[in-house]
């Protein structure tokens, strides 16, 4: 096997970059930056921390996903997956907590990358995917209510848990503020109309700047001010933080190891299935491995400046597409238009009302849900529906790592069950039609078992799954014949209870003198059994190639017992 080597998509579009094609990326990762400043202070204050910390994110990864990833037209930075797992770290391991968390999710990334395991991740099943993103999308709409209609809660902390939070919400709903509310809904609207305008323009950008020059004039002139903004709540610092690398506690690092692989498996998910849909837009074939080194040091190094979770941002990626992106620099240039934003224009940004964002977040909730996809799921074999709903309300009302663990075992014991009814087991006692055995007309006599022989034929895999199978057949006969032929011709592959399973058949047969002839086993799984040593216990004139020859060692078997 080949060593991984990192080979970032960056250093390749260069050999051949323009002036042309500089000037594309250069819009395209302005409008990008543009479309990903309200996402970012969304996603930021959404997860429990300060309004800079994600656009720190966004600046940091977003540079360092262009820079080294394996997509020409990824844009990386916080997205609204990561909301959930975030406020619940902070909640029980404060900020520091997620800074471990973090940087241990990059490292497993940059693992996951360097051993070529990229590949593993597309093997998730899709119900588990739209499972856990609809989980996620409701998870998101029901931490903004208390914002949409300006609930008090007095001292009372809001639960983390999703049922804790709607009892909370329901008995202080006498407290709502309709003006939070006809903020939320006017920003909405705003974000949902914007489209049939411009395209260029992003919903969530006009909408936070309409409605934050509203609320300043209605607090000037209007004397309203009971709706909160930003800087009502936080205090903005508009520079990039020094480094601080945090300190490492073995005790802390057990205890969020499972939370670390779920960011790791949800970034990876997501930065992959971001990578792929932008494939199929430009034409081009992304690199998984390098892409994934690259989303995990994007994890380990925006921590240290602050930062928050990263991953691939799909609808990023699609507006770069969409307004001409075609190498990593229009990723790149995004990242510097942030850091200019951050440095010369967040002290705006205290302005700028809690309702709003909500609004932005409730749009984000909805596109995220895919609720079509959701109900066009629901109308799938039964197994794949019963893995959908698990993992969505295992997703809302315990968290996002529950919801995977569960849905990936309930996926695993599906398929092999799935795989377990292909296996099929029969017998024959009487004769094999050879013109049954091809899918061409051989016109050769039906061959005849003789008395006292059973054919067994396998069609599948023999593995645990279905290696009591085989028992109960033999056991719903109850007969004992003198020779049993097992016929594995179409057994692709044979797994250690399965050979476990067979070692047990040969040698109950051998107590009740009943003589094993395999056949037609094909050259893998000929060379598992001959490594495992049943050979030794069959022995090897027992092992026929064919059918005829098997029979035929069955009669020259049964003269000598008739003997």
């Amino acid at each position: 096997m080949k060593t991984f080597q990192l080979k970032p998509k960056l250093f390749d579009t260069l050999r051949n970059y323009t002036k042309t094609n500089f000037m594309t990326d250069l819009m395209a990762g302005i409008i990008v930056g543009i479309v990903a400043l309200p996402l970012a202070i969304a996603f930021g204050i959404a997860s429990g921390v300060s309004p800079e910390k994600g656009i720190i994110t966004a600046i940091v990864a977003g540079f360092i996903i262009s820079f080294l990833g394996g997509s020409k037209v990824q844009i990386g930075g916080p997205t609204g997956a990561f909301i959930v797992i975030i406020y619940g770290i902070i909640q029980q391991y404060g900020i520091e907590g997620l800074m471990v968390a973090t940087m241990m999710a990059g490292i497993l990334l940059i693992i996951l990358g360097v051993f070529k395991l990229g590949t593993i991740i597309k093997f998730i099943p899709y119900p588990i995917v739209v499972g856990f993103t609809s989980g996620i999308a409701v998870t998101i709409f029901t931490t903004q209510i208390a914002d949409i209609f300006g609930l008090q809660f007095g001292d009372e902390k809001v639960p983390g848990d999703f049922i804790g939070k709607w009892i909370l919400y329901f008995h202080h709903f006498d407290s709502v503020n309709w003006w939070n509310a006809l903020i939320s809904v006017v920003s909405i609207v705003i974000i949902a109309l914007t489209p049939k305008f411009s395209k260029k323009i992003p919903g969530s950008l006009v909408a936070i700047v309409l409605v934050t020059v509203a609320v300043w004039l209605m607090k000037m002139y209007g004397g309203i001010t009971c709706i909160d903004t930003i800087g009502d709540r936080f205090s903005i610092q508009a520079q990039l933080p020094d480094a601080n690398v945090p300190a490492l506690d073995w005790e802390a690092v057990k205890n969020l190891f499972p939370v670390a692989i779920t960011i790791a498996v949800l970034g990876a998910i997501e930065s992959l299935l971001s990578a792929t849909v932008a494939d199929g837009m430009i034409g081009d074939h992304h690199d998984s491995n390098t892409e994934l080194v690259a989303q995990g040091i994007a994890n380990v190094v925006s921590p240290i400046f602050g930062g928050i979770p990263a991953t691939g941002a799909i609808a990023r990626t699609m507006t770069n597409i969409n307004n001409g992106g075609k190498t990593p620099v229009a990723g790149i240039v995004h990242a510097v238009v942030l850091l200019l934003i951050l440095i010369f224009l967040m002290p705006l940004a205290k302005f700028i009302p809690m309702a709003c964002l909500a609004g932005v977040l409730v749009v984000v909730s909805y596109n995220m849900s895919g609720w079509r996809v959701f109900k066009g799921l629901l109308k799938n074999p039964k197994s794949d529906v019963t893995v959908l709903l698990i993992t969505f309300f295992l997703t809302v009302i315990f968290d996002l790592t529950v919801a995977i663990e569960v849905g990936l075992v309930i996926a695993c014991v599906s398929f092999m069950k799935r795989v377990m009814e292909t296996t099929q087991i029969s017998v024959i006692t009487d004769e094999i039609d050879p013109n049954k055995e091809s899918d061409l007309e051989v016109h050769e006599e039906h061959l005849v078992i003789p008395e006292g022989v059973e054919v067994y034929e396998i069609n599948g895999p023999y593995f645990f799954g279905i290696a009591t199978k085989f028992e109960d057949i033999m056991a719903r006969f109850g007969d004992r014949p003198k020779i049993r032929i097992i016929r594995m011709r179409k057994v692709p592959f044979i797994d250690s209870t399965g050979i476990h399973n067979l070692t047990t058949l040969c040698e109950m047969s051998q107590k009740e003198n009943i003589h094993i002839i395999l056949s037609g086993v094909n050259p893998q799984v000929h060379a598992t059994l001959e490594k495992s040593g049943f050979y030794t216990l069959l022995g090897k004139e027992n092992i026929c190639s064919n059918i005829n020859e098997a029979l035929e060692t069955a009669r020259k078997e049964l003269s000598v017992k008739n003997v």
